[in-house]
């Protein structure tokens, strides 16, 4: 059985952090889940920020491992949230770099996850590294496993909405090579790495959720 890896052991106290988007996204995300998680096992979340969602569907999916991953400065975050409801199925946080040539896992030996679960997590990393990325979703996933992306998404070069607009402004102001990425060119990248799609499903507030499959 996995087990929990870190913990907060000198006793300090942690703010929770807290994202409203995450709160307002969370029910209808975990809606679309249930097609796509009933069979699966052992669930990978890359960048899990807030840890939110990683609680909100561990207590939706109680079947289902979920294993938590950011960088070690979120790490605390994460786990006051953990500490706080201590569901045994959502797993403290590992540490997944993704500009590594090799990722390389807390856990040994390196876990064969079923699905990976990647939330508003492309637009906000350099545009060279969503192609190093995926070549990580392809090979850490089990065959038949799972990518499951939410965000938004242009497609055809076109923004879907002003909000999708004003949101890229804004983040190529924090760095140019931020940014809302085009459906086509992602797509390419999955089908690059051997991830097939299974869906593009229409969700709230002018995102999206794609999910591919692994091939054999």
């Amino acid at each position: 059985m996995p087990q929990c890896i870190f913990t907060i052991c000198d006793g300090s106290p942690v703010d929770k952090p807290f994202n409203q988007a995450c709160e307002n996204n969370k029910h209808a995300i975990a809606d679309a889940l249930e097609d796509y998680l009933r069979e699966q096992q052992m669930v990978l979340e890359i960048g899990t920020g807030t840890a939110q969602h990683a609680v909100y569907f561990g207590e939706r999916f109680p079947s289902i491992y979920w294993q938590t991953s950011d960088l070690v400065t979120n790490h605390p975050g994460i786990m006051a949230w953990l500490n706080e409801v201590q569901l045994p199925n959502v797993l403290a946080p590992i540490s997944v770099d993704i500009a590594a040539e090799h990722w390389t896992f807390d856990v040994q030996p390196s876990p064969s996850y079923d699905a990976i679960y990647l939330a508003n997590v492309i637009h906000i990393i350099d545009a060279q590294l969503v192609s190093q990325l995926f070549s990580h979703l392809g090979r850490t996933l089990s065959e038949g496993g799972l990518v499951i992306m939410y965000g938004p998404f242009n497609y055809d070069g076109r923004f879907t909405s002003e909000g999708n607009r004003r949101l890229d402004e804004w983040l190529k102001s924090l760095q140019p090579s931020y940014g809302i990425r085009d459906f086509e060119t992602v797509d390419q990248l999955a089908r690059q790495n051997n991830l097939s799609m299974l869906d593009d499903r229409t969700m709230p507030a002018n995102n999206r959720l794609l999910v591919w499959r692994r091939l054999p």
